[in-house]
């Protein structure tokens, strides 16, 4: 009974020990980690575009966390520079993701600025990048005879769109896109914790 409570007392504390150094430390170190200078909190729509892309699941299949060279040629892909705990001040939940299947995003406002370029992709991807194994989100979209006066109908390539008919995002695609673009941190990163190097 005596070498019973040993083990159990030894495994709590290897267990409390790897918990405090494995999760609460490095939460201490980032959790006050203040906004790098130059990133912009999120507007309402772009939030409501960040709610469309949890909902459509678009985070296992991207991640939002370009890696430093050692670490992979996320760089050389064109990726952006490795995140920094500063660069996530106004993301709650954080959307790292674990997966590559499709690109790294978060600089996808940088590489690809164009709302247009970004609803055709969202309405079929391999129209716009052939061999694209991303799911098209023809939902996110309207058929209609023409486009109300509010509406902006998208301009597609020859043979995505019935004849005689427009495709207009619903307001979901609209936000999702103004999220994608939103998404932005080519700005310099300060390599003291002071201002950003020059």
């Amino acid at each position: 009974m005596n070498n019973a409570i040993k083990l159990i007392t030894g495994a709590m504390v290897t267990l409390a020990f790897s918990v405090a150094v494995l999760v609460v430390l490095p939460y201490l170190q980032v959790a006050a980690a203040p906004p790098v200078p130059g990133l912009k909190p999120y507007t309402s729509a772009e939030l409501r575009g960040r709610g469309v892309y949890i909902a459509q699941g678009c985070l296992y299949c991207h991640t939002q966390q370009p890696r430093p060279r050692a670490m992979g040629p996320d760089t050389a892909r064109g990726w952006g520079r490795p995140t920094v705990a500063g660069d996530y001040a106004y993301d709650a939940p954080v959307l790292l993701g674990t997966m590559r299947t499709g690109p790294d995003l978060m600089n996808i406002g940088v590489r690809q600025p164009s709302a247009d370029w970004q609803l055709g992709h969202l309405y079929e991807p391999r129209a716009y990048v052939p061999g694209s194994i991303m799911p098209a989100f023809p939902y996110l979209f309207e058929v209609k005879d023409k486009a109300d006066e509010s509406e902006t109908a998208l301009n597609l390539p020859p043979g995505l769109v019935p004849a005689g008919k427009v495709v207009v995002p619903r307001p979901e695609a609209q936000d999702l896109v103004k999220y994608l673009l939103s998404l932005d941190r080519s700005y310099p990163v300060p390599t003291d914790g002071g201002t950003p190097p020059s």
